[in-house]
């Protein structure tokens, strides 16, 4: 049963783990940290529950928790949707070494592609071909995209810039590998719109508003960003 407002306890659905965003051992991560700084600004606590990606909306649908971080493409008439909070930044990343330009899909072309599951039916005008001729790899622990990258298995990595350098500073920190210099190729426009949290009350959600204001203005926003970037 979904917690009331005057308790201040939110429960609140998230994607299961996506690290540096969603650690689940530890109910941390930049995604966890910011939404729950944001509620306690206004002394709300944030209890986090994890689905996979795609029940997000409809665990809030069905009335199994007070909010979800994000609405996954599916419009819920019965939230209140908040101001961005977390933006996932999907680009090509390649080693510098190779030289290799990524302008328009045709750029793909014989190209090998390690990516983050379910991105061919998110960007098809870019991946369909890719996908039709075996050069696309989907792969679930994205640690393993850095090594497919460096090793040189795969030509281009398909992933969130932050998440890429979460890992490689997690490779650096371990000395597994020598890491070579990458290319970042920017290929979408970013629509801060897809990343906002929803919220059952109208009230939490403007305090949750003006928590993430009181974040970004005073800095803790961007430390909660370096805690977990910063090698």
């Amino acid at each position: 049963m979904c917690s009331k407002a005057s308790t201040q306890e939110i429960l609140m659905a998230f994607s299961q783990e996506i690290p540096p965003y969603i650690i689940e051992s530890t109910n941390s991560g930049i995604e966890i940290d910011i939404i729950s700084a944001a509620l306690a600004y206004k002394g709300h606590t944030l209890k986090p529950l994890y689905f996979p990606l795609g029940r997000v909306p409809i665990a809030f649908s069905n009335k199994l928790v007070d909010a979800a971080m994000g609405d996954m493409g599916i419009h819920l008439n019965d939230g209140f949707y908040a101001n961005p909070a977390i933006i996932y930044d999907n680009i090509f990343i390649t080693l510098r070494s190779r030289n290799i330009i990524i302008n328009k899909p045709s750029d793909l072309n014989s190209l090998h592609v390690a990516s983050f599951q379910g991105a061919e039916k998110r960007y098809p005008d870019w991946l369909t071909n890719v996908v039709e001729e075996n050069r696309f790899f989907g792969v679930s622990d994205q640690l393993k995209q850095v090594k497919l990258l460096q090793l040189g298995r795969y030509d281009v990595v398909l992933c969130d810039r932050y998440i890429f350098k979460y890992f490689v500073n997690q490779i650096e920190s371990q000395k597994e590998l020598e890491l070579s210099e990458i290319d970042e190729h920017n290929f979408i426009t970013v629509d801060p719109m897809n990343y906002r949290p929803v919220f059952r009350d109208k009230k939490i959600r403007d305090d949750f508003n003006l928590g993430l204001k009181y974040l970004k203005e005073s800095g803790e926003f961007q430390k909660i960003y370096d805690e977990y970037l910063d090698s």
